[in-house]
């Protein structure tokens, strides 16, 4: 399998995920969190200053599942978004989408509500192959259609932060649109 940038944010996620199995407390250093007390008993977030959150968040998950689930989605839409886009403006989808993702959490949900993972930045990068779909031959209905079934899921599933799959969906959709005008 050739080694692209997917497949390399991949393996720094999971490196990540292994990590955290083995030392619990990386997951309150890296989550997403406007201001609370964590199990540390000091104060932390994003509003004491800790910025790298905003990013940080897409490294930590909640559990295996969760990590499977992203890294899958991340395999099957990153590797065509990547070929279409290049490598450096696939890199510009999936960060714009991770902090668009990250701030409207932020923004949206109380200051003490943790998030975890990449979901915001998978929305984004299901926000571009919607952009992009047809240039590449990828069925759009079919990829509106998982959109809205993750999308629903964020209401009837608890612990899904459905925040940062908004931002992260119009974060996407946005940078994907630029960088397609900026191509011709």
């Amino acid at each position: 399998m050739k080694r692209t940038t997917t497949t390399s944010l991949i393996t720094v996620i999971c490196g990540f995920y292994l990590l955290q199995l083995l030392n619990p407390s990386i997951e309150d250093r890296l989550l997403l969190i406007n201001k609370a007390i964590l199990s540390d008993g000091a104060i932390h977030g994003v509003a004491t200053g800790e910025w790298y959150r905003i990013l940080t968040v897409a490294l930590v998950h909640g559990s295996l599942m969760h990590l499977g689930f992203n890294m899958y989605a991340l395999l099957v839409l990153g590797n065509p978004i990547e070929a279409a886009f290049g490598r450096n403006r696939f890199l510009a989808i999936f960060f714009i989408s991770l902090t668009t993702g990250s701030l409207t959490s932020l923004y949206l949900n109380a200051s003490n509500q943790a998030s975890v993972g990449a979901s915001g930045a998978l929305f984004g990068l299901f926000g571009a192959m919607a952009v992009v779909g047809k240039r590449i031959g990828a069925d759009v209905k079919s990829i509106l259609v998982i959109i809205g079934i993750n999308f629903a899921m964020g209401f009837v599933l608890s612990g899904i932060d459905w925040h940062a799959h908004l931002g992260g969906l119009v974060g996407g959709v946005l940078a994907s649109k630029i960088l397609l005008r900026q191509r011709r």
